[in-house]
């Protein structure tokens, strides 16, 4: 019994460790994401490819929402990517013009974490790329060994990781059936990633993904 439950528990401390409470009372709620229709999976597998331009518009709510929920939303109350063990590690990120909002799965909201641009930080920890220098939005993706660590052991790094490869992949996915245009970037300097997002050194930065309008 008590494994069904802990992981909940320790998933909420963290997220409440970095939620002031500030941004519990400025929480961003998202439109419902599109659950049927759109393009076929097998056209968005086969027109997908990394963008590294965008044009000069932010993304919308509507937008944001499709993406994330694609990469950790939840659906019959498990996550839109398989988990080792259902303990979902992950977290994701965004930072836009507006500042570094953290997703909520189970709320399918946006909670400000900070409310300056940190888009430039990030773009000097992924060693001054042009595709985050010029992203509207860049998704960090980064994960909690230690959560998947209790019940996997020496595994859960690799667990995490992979967990981190399906959730990239279905916003990628999602981005090319919306028009948008992203790119995966795993060269960065973790340090500065975590500074650049002020979470603490425990916390595994797995990936950048920028991501904007074509």
């Amino acid at each position: 019994m008590i494994g069904a439950w802990w992981p909940v528990a320790l998933i909420a401390a963290f997220a409440t460790s970095c939620d002031p409470a500030w941004a519990r009372s400025e929480r961003r709620s998202l439109p419902a994401p599109s659950r049927e229709g759109g393009t076929a999976l097998a056209t968005a597998l086969a027109t997908r490819r990394s963008v590294r331009a965008y044009g000069a518009r932010g993304l919308d709510d509507a937008e944001l929402g499709q993406l994330l929920w694609a990469a950790q939303g939840t659906t019959d109350g498990h996550r839109s990517v398989p988990s080792a063990g259902a303990l979902y590690p992950l977290t994701v990120w965004i930072a836009d013009a507006r500042g570094v909002w953290r997703y909520l799965p189970d709320e399918h909201a946006l909670a400000p974490q900070r409310t300056d641009d940190r888009r430039s930080r990030l773009a000097s920890a992924g060693y001054a790329q042009a595709s985050l220098g010029g992203a509207p939005v860049i998704v960090v993706i980064t994960g909690e060994v230690s959560i998947t660590a209790r019940k996997y052991g020496r595994r859960a790094e690799r667990f995490v990781t992979l967990e981190a490869g399906h959730a990239a992949q279905n916003l990628l996915l999602t981005a090319t059936a919306l028009g948008l245009g992203a790119v995966p970037i795993g060269a960065f300097d973790d340090r500065a990633v975590l500074a650049a997002l002020d979470l603490p050194r425990e916390v595994l930065p797995l990936y950048l993904i920028a991501v904007g309008a074509r």
